[in-house]
């Protein structure tokens, strides 16, 4: 027999089978019972996020909001002064100093640093020993800033027995120039031979063949002379040259006579001599080992000089910590800790770069240097943009290189922002209300940056 049908339900166009239940399905939701997406309640998801929020509100929210009203008041914090803290961020002679080596910094620094960790990681691809290069390259970064200004301090220090830097310098300097082997030395007062500028002695008379035009100095201790030093000897004459002896006018015990060639005074080898007429060098001549000297007979009735370069003192390299280089020096220190971390970042970035198309580029006729200018970059470009913006926020932090390596002296000189704001607050400023001004100007630089960041970063993540 064919079923039958309830024809109350038929009419409803369901029947029995339609009222039961489904077999399988999440529970159905009650009133008041609203979950999220992943079935979780919102109240749930609070009570997990609170213990974040609540650091999050201690340590950043309260701290921006108390400097920003902090930089509303007076030193003491009593009186309101409304934007004047900043009228004297932008006026003082000092803080605009800060801000000028700011800006270098966010120029120069992510730059140099961004460039140099390209160059590693490219080459890092082309060594055997890449692995190893790559951990000296970021050993760096495993450093504390503290640690690095103190090193840095020794590297940059004067002298070069100690400063590694100018040990280099010196080196280098010294390999191609000859140091002068008398600093110190002069002419007695009232003498033929008389200062003339830069260092140089000039005589005041003009030379003669025949007549040996001889060149007293003093002002050489006895223990400061070559322990090859012999005595000196008074110059033959020569109708045909002009002759002479340079020596050091003082015998031990003081019984010689200003002037004379007295037994037991000591040659002066190795003095470059220079003939000058109208102010231009006609002859010049070296003294030997017994002082005396030879130039040709054009040099008759010419001023006899002494160049400065034979007394000019020891070269002792760069002030690298004066005033002048004390920035550059601490970017310098800066670019050596960061250029691993950008290296590593470029390196990852460069794995995943198409080896197809350097090998097509290659191909079809293009040098290592257009594949690396008209594909590596450019497809490494989203990477340098995030390993630039981050040193960008990062240089504008900077403290601890600039409070450790530069000198007391020349600290003024490579102020920067964050140093500025500790100075001003509690290193003897006692300003708190400029420091925190300081601060909030810092966070509005920083702002941009970090917001520009995100975008990109979220652009990358729809991709």
């Amino acid at each position: 027999m064919p079923p039958v049908v309830d024809s109350a339900a038929g009419a409803g166009g369901g029947g029995v089978a339609d009222a039961a239940p489904p077999l399988s399905g999440p529970p159905a939701k009650g009133p008041g019972r609203r979950r999220s997406l992943l079935g979780t309640r919102p109240w749930v998801a609070a009570c997990f996020l609170l213990p974040a929020l609540i650091l999050l509100g201690a340590l950043v929210v309260y701290p921006i909001g108390y400097t920003v009203q902090r930089s509303l008041y007076d030193a003491d914090g009593s009186g309101f002064v409304g934007l004047k803290n900043f009228g004297t961020v932008f006026t003082d002679h000092g803080i605009l100093t800060a801000v000028r080596n700011n800006a270098i910094w966010v120029v120069v620094a992510p730059t140099v640093a961004t460039a140099l960790g390209l160059v590693f990681a490219v080459l890092t691809e082309r060594v055997r020993w890449s692995t190893a290069f790559k951990l000296v390259i970021f050993m760096p970064m495993a450093i504390s800033m503290l640690a690095a200004g103190i090193i840095f301090r020794l590297v940059y220090e004067q002298d070069p027995s100690r400063g590694v830097a100018n040990a280099v310098v010196v080196a280098v300097h010294d390999t191609f120039t000859d140091n002068a082997a008398y600093p110190g030395a002069r002419p007695r007062p009232n003498g033929d031979l008389a200062p003339s500028g830069g260092g140089s002695f000039t005589t005041k008379s003009r030379a003669s063949q025949g007549s040996p035009a001889d060149l007293p100095l003093i002002g050489i201790p006895q223990n400061k002379l070559p322990s090859n030093a012999v005595d000196a000897k008074p110059a033959p004459p020569q109708p045909d040259a002009v002759t002479g002896t340079v020596w050091v006018d003082f015998r031990p015990g003081g019984t010689g006579k200003p002037g004379v060639i007295d037994p037991g005074e000591k040659a002066l080898s190795g003095v470059k001599v220079q003939a000058v007429k109208d102010g231009k060098v006609v002859a010049s001549a070296k003294t030997g080992k017994d002082g005396t000297y030879k130039l040709p007979g054009s040099a008759a009735g010419a001023q006899l000089r002494l160049p400065a370069s034979n007394f000019s003192g020891k070269y002792n390299g760069i002030n690298w910590l004066g005033p002048n280089l004390i920035t550059p020096s601490i970017i310098g220190s800066y670019i050596w800790m960061w250029a691993g971390f950008a290296m590593v970042l470029i390196a990852a970035g460069l794995a995943g770069v198409p080896r197809e198309l350097l090998e097509q580029a290659r191909v079809d006729g293009a040098n290592e240097w257009q594949v690396f200018r008209g594909i590596t970059v450019p497809l490494l470009a989203p990477v340098l943009v995030v390993v630039t913006v981050t040193l960008m926020i990062n240089v504008l932090k900077i403290f601890d290189l600039v409070y450790i390596i530069a000198p007391g002296n020349t600290q003024s000189d490579a102020n920067v922002l964050a140093l500025q704001l500790y100075l001003s607050s509690f290193g003897g400023g006692d300003n708190q209300g400029v420091g925190s001004a300081i601060g909030v100007i810092l966070l509005l630089l920083v702002l941009p940056v970090m917001v520009f960041n995100i975008r990109r970063l979220r652009r990358e993540g729809r991709r």
